[in-house]
């Protein structure tokens, strides 16, 4: 299956070539319909919401129906929407559009990781996902910077148009080349996934891996999606082509992000999400700087500590759980999504009342709850002793 890390990576790229894009032409789309900052973040904040509220259903959609059907028609569904919010003629018509290009992305994210877990081992899950991940860095970077330059040259809508297009090429590709399960086994027992749900619920550490998730995309899309605004303003008055340039840093993750798999192997897991939470809060500090050197250093560190312990949580998923591995993806993906939604709204409040400043501190107190969190609940188990 050594085959399949490229065709991985695609289907990375594609999953989250969307799910941003809006950023990079955000005080745009706030100038054209007159916009708040909240209501504007609301065109980022309903995608990642429709992620979190199917991500669980589409876990037990794939275990009945199979892996790469799933995917396939998932990234087909995504070129409609995308193709639509040229046409919209409001805000809440882009809000309503950009939560249907949402409800396509699970059948990608969620499916993958289960098919990663069936049809690899355990080292190579740990590799695979790392590569994915990676993928994901570079959709998420290029949805944003494409949409950026585009925007731009031809406006935000004919930038949306180009996504569109983009969807259709990836969803060809994918449908050709992914290869087909070999490990699947269809689980059509609705009275035996509600049983499994149960169990997965009561499990402690797997809802404190899940609590982490919701406040490490807290932290991504909060930041994200408000600098755009801090940047386009004073001092700095950047162009819309300009903000695409600075979703550079996304680059850093593409390097940093493989390596992290040898980083949680060799130091432990609780040690690797630690390190990353405290390491992205140091570079949300230095975006207080009024440099824009330091601003971009800053998003850079900050980014790349989001990435290593996000890849961490899904490995250590991936890793720990034996059973509705795709239900369990789910659930954790509901969890991470809904901080991302929450990170739109909690940090956008944040960004109204007290600008920047108040968004980069909303977003590291739920860094530091995360990694209380992580103390608390997700201590390496201890090896029984021999006699």
């Amino acid at each position: 299956m050594q085959a399949s890390r490229p065709i991985v990576w695609i289907i990375g790229f594609f999953a989250f070539l969307n799910v941003y894009s809006m950023q990079a032409v955000l005080p745009m789309v706030m100038q054209d319909f007159n916009a708040t900052p909240v209501q504007a973040g609301a065109t980022v904040g309903a995608t990642v919401l429709a992620i979190a509220l199917v991500s669980p259903f589409m876990g037990m959609l794939s275990d009945a129906l199979g892996r790469k059907v799933i995917l396939c028609t998932s990234l087909f569904a995504l070129t409609l929407p995308t193709a639509l919010i040229p046409l919209a003629d409001s805000l809440q018509a882009i809000v309503v559009l950009r939560f249907l290009q949402g409800l396509a992305v699970p059948g990608i994210v969620v499916v993958l990781i289960a098919y990663l877990s069936e049809e690899f081992s355990a080292g190579g899950v740990a590799r695979m996902t790392a590569t994915y991940v990676g993928g994901t860095v570079m959709g998420g970077f290029c949805g944003r910077f494409i949409t950026g330059h585009a925007g731009h040259v031809l406006g935000w809508r004919g930038a949306f148009l180009a996504l569109a297009l983009l969807n259709l090429l990836g969803a060809l590709l994918v449908l050709w080349r992914l290869p087909p399960s070999r490990h699947f086994v269809a689980n059509r027992n609705a009275r035996g996934a509600i049983q499994t749900l149960g169990r997965h619920l009561s499990n402690r550490r797997f809802l404190a891996i899940c609590a982490v998730g919701f406040c490490v995309l807290f932290s991504l899309v909060g930041s994200f999606t408000y600098v755009n605004l801090h940047l386009a303003g004073a001092p700095f008055n950047l162009s819309t082509a300009d903000l695409a340039n600075v979703f550079g840093v996304y680059l850093v993750g593409v390097v940093v992000t493989p390596m992290a798999a040898r980083h949680v192997v060799r130091h432990g897991f609780l040690k690797a999400v630690l390190f990353s939470l405290s390491f992205s809060a140091a570079g949300l500090l230095l975006t207080l700087l009024p440099s824009l050197v330091a601003v971009i250093v800053g998003l850079a560190v900050c980014s790349t500590g989001v990435f290593i312990c996000q890849s961490s949580t899904i490995s250590h998923i991936a890793d720990n759980v034996t059973e509705g591995r795709s239900l369990a993806t789910g659930i954790y993906y509901l969890s991470y999504y809904a901080g991302g939604a929450a990170g739109t709204w909690v940090a956008g409040h944040a960004y109204e009342r007290w600008d920047w400043g108040g968004s980069v501190l909303a977003i590291i107190a739920f860094q530091c709850l995360a990694a209380g969190i992580a103390w608390a609940f997700l201590q390496p188990r201890l090896k029984p002793s021999r006699g």
